[in-house]
C-alpha cells in the first residue's frame, strides 16, 4: 500500500509538471516562417536608391504625419568610417524641408547631417531603421548579424517584460508602391496590443509598419506607422534638383534657455475636462519659444487621461475675437493627442503686455470623426515680458486652391471623369494661376503613368473636408515629380 502510494504522489508531481510546462509554453509561443535566407537592415542598399515613405512617429507632434523621400547619393568619408551620403526632401504640412543625412553601411542608423532635418533623422532612426537594433549586415563584435527567417525569435525589445521580436507569417500586402506577395511579418505583443512591421528579402528597409507604445493600462497610442510610397534604382541625377525648403521663423538667439514651468490645473469652462498644464518660461519674449506641458484628465478621475482628444491652441484679443491658431500654422484643421499628454512648442508672436491663449478642446474623437459634443475652453493669461528680434524669412509662395476644385476632386474620386480629364483639368488650373502650388521639381516620368490609388483617396478625404489642402497638395506635389503631370 506504501508503494502504490508513492507512485500516486510521484506521478501527481509529473501531471502537474507537465500542466505548467504546457501553460507556460502557451504563454511563449514561438516564432519563425518557414522561407529561407536571412534579412537585416539596408541589405542590398546601394548608390542611387530612391526611396519615399509616408510616416510618423509618437515623438514628433505625438505621429503627425509627414512625408520623407530620400536618395542615395554615395559615399562619403566620415573620420574612419565610411558611410552613405542620403539626400532628403521632408514634405511636412505646408512646409518643405531639404537637407542630408548620413547612413552607417553596418546599420543604416543616421549618425549626423543637415541640423534642419534632426526632427526626421531621429523619427527615421526610430521607425524605418528600428530594426537595426536586431539585424544588422555585420555579426562581430557590436553588431548583431543578419537574422534568418526560420528563427523562433530575433531578440527582445527593453521594455518591461521583455517582448520577443518574431517573424510570425508570410503574407502578401499592398502599399503605395505596389503589391509584393513574399514579405515576412516581423511582430511583437505589447500592452495587450500586437505591433507589426513588414519586411522583404533583399530589400533594405522595411515595407510597412504599424507599432504602439508600451502602457500599463488602457488604449496605447501609436508609436509609428510607415509605409512605402515609391521606390527607383539607378537614380543617376538629384532627383530633388529645384527644390527648395520652406523659409521659417527662427527663433531669436537672446532666448531664455534656462527657465521653470509655472503650474495649472484647472476644469475647463464648462467642467468637462480637467486640465494639467505646465507652460515656461513664465514670462516669454516675443520672438522666443513658449513650452507647454499639456495633460488631459477626467474629471472624476485625476489617474485617467483622456484618449483621442481633439484640440487646439488659439490666441484671441481682448474682445474674445481669435487672432492665431495653432492648427492652422501647422497646416491642420485642430491639434490631435491620442493618449491625452501633449508637450508643444510655439513661437512667440504676440507683443509684449498680456496674452490670452486658449486651449481649445472640440470633443474626444478618432482623428478626422468630427466630435458630436461642444466645444470647451480653457483661458490663460500670459505675461510677454519684451521683445526679441525676430528673424523674418523672406516671403512664402502662398498656396491656393478655389473651394470648386472640389466638386472635380469628388467626381474623380468617385469615377465620375477618368484619370486623364483630372489631370488636365489640374494642369489647366496651374498653368493658368487659378490653383497656385509650392515649388516643385518636374519628374521625367515613369512606365505606367498611373495615377496611384491612394492619390485618388486623398482627392475624396479632400473633398469631403477629412484632410487639409497641404495634403491634397503633396498629392497633386507627386504627379509632377513623377512625370505623371507635366506642367509647361
Amino acid at each position: 500500500m506504501k508503494e502504490l502510494f508513492l507512485v500516486i504522489t510521484i506521478f501527481g508531481i509529473i501531471f502537474s509538471g507537465h500542466s505548467f510546462l504546457q501553460t507556460a509554453l502557451a504563454q511563449d509561443i514561438g516564432g519563425g516562417v518557414n522561407l529561407s535566407g536571412d534579412w537585416y537592415a539596408g541589405e542590398g542598399l546601394k548608390k542611387g536608391d530612391y526611396f519615399s515613405y509616408s510616416l510618423c512617429h509618437v515623438d514628433y507632434k505625438e505621429c503627425q504625419n509627414f512625408q520623407m523621400d530620400f536618395w542615395i547619393e554615395g559615399d562619403i568619408r566620415v573620420a574612419t568610417e565610411n558611410k552613405w551620403l542620403v539626400q532628403v526632401v521632408v514634405y511636412d504640412r505646408n512646409k518643405i524641408v531639404r537637407g542630408n543625412m548620413e547612413l552607417g553601411k553596418i546599420a543604416p542608423e543616421p549618425t549626423g547631417g543637415s541640423s534642419e532635418l534632426i526632427t526626421y533623422r531621429s523619427a527615421f532612426k526610430t521607425s524605418i531603421a528600428w530594426l537595426s537594433a536586431f539585424a544588422t549586415s555585420y555579426g562581430g563584435e557590436g553588431g548583431e548579424g543578419p537574422k534568418r527567417f526560420n528563427m523562433p525569435s530575433w531578440g527582445k525589445i527593453g521594455n518591461i517584460g521583455g517582448q520577443q521580436v518574431r517573424p510570425t507569417s508570410i503574407e502578401s500586402i499592398s502599399v503605395p508602391a505596389g503589391t509584393f506577395p513574399e514579405t515576412v511579418l516581423i511582430s511583437w505583443r505589447t500592452g495587450g496590443y500586437t505591433s507589426q512591421i513588414w519586411v522583404l528579402d533583399d530589400f533594405p528597409f522595411p515595407l510597412k509598419a504599424s507599432t504602439f507604445t508600451h502602457v500599463s493600462e488602457g488604449i496605447p497610442p501609436t508609436e509609428y506607422e510607415f509605409s512605402l510610397l515609391d521606390y527607383k534604382e539607378n537614380v543617376l541625377q538629384d532627383p530633388f534638383s529645384g527644390i527648395v525648403s520652406t523659409p521659417e521663423q527662427q527663433v531669436a538667439g537672446d532666448c531664455q534657455k534656462i527657465y521653470d514651468f509655472v503650474s495649472i490645473k484647472k476644469a475647463t469652462r464648462d467642467s468637462k475636462y480637467l486640465l494639467e498644464v505646465n507652460y515656461g518660461p513664465e514670462n516669454p519674449k516675443t520672438g522666443c519659444n513658449l513650452e507647454w506641458i499639456i495633460k488631459f484628465k477626467n474629471k472624476f478621475d485625476e489617474t485617467e487621461f483622456l484618449n483621442q482628444v481633439q484640440y487646439d491652441i488659439w490666441v484671441i484679443d481682448d474682445n474674445g475675437n481669435k487672432v492665431r491658431t495653432i492648427s492652422s500654422e501647422e497646416g491642420k484643421p485642430f491639434l490631435y493627442s491620442p493618449s491625452g499628454q501633449v508637450r508643444y512648442s510655439i513661437l512667440v508672436k504676440e507683443p509684449p503686455g498680456t496674452a490670452h491663449y486658449v486651449i481649445w478642446i472640440y470633443g474626444l474623437s478618432p482623428e478626422h470623426i468630427i466630435p458630436s459634443t461642444a466645444p470647451d475652453t480653457l483661458k490663460i493669461d500670459i505675461q510677454i515680458s519684451g521683445e526679441s528680434s525676430i528673424i523674418k524669412p523672406p516671403p512664402v509662395q502662398t498656396l491656393e486652391i478655389p473651394s470648386w476644385i472640389k466638386n472635380n476632386a469628388r467626381w474623380w474620386a468617385d469615377n465620375q471623369i477618368d484619370d486623364n480629364s483630372f489631370v488636365q483639368g489640374i494642369q489647366y488650373l496651374i498653368k493658368e494661376d487659378i490653383m497656385k502650388i509650392p515649388l516643385t521639381s518636374q519628374g521625367t516620368g515613369s512606365s505606367s503613368n498611373e495615377i496611384p490609388d491612394w492619390i485618388r483617396n486623398n482627392a475624396g478625404w479632400w473633398a469631403d473636408g477629412q484632410i487639409t489642402d497641404s495634403d491634397f497638395v503633396q498629392g497633386i506635389q507627386y504627379l509632377i515629380k513623377e512625370g505623371i503631370m507635366r506642367i509647361a
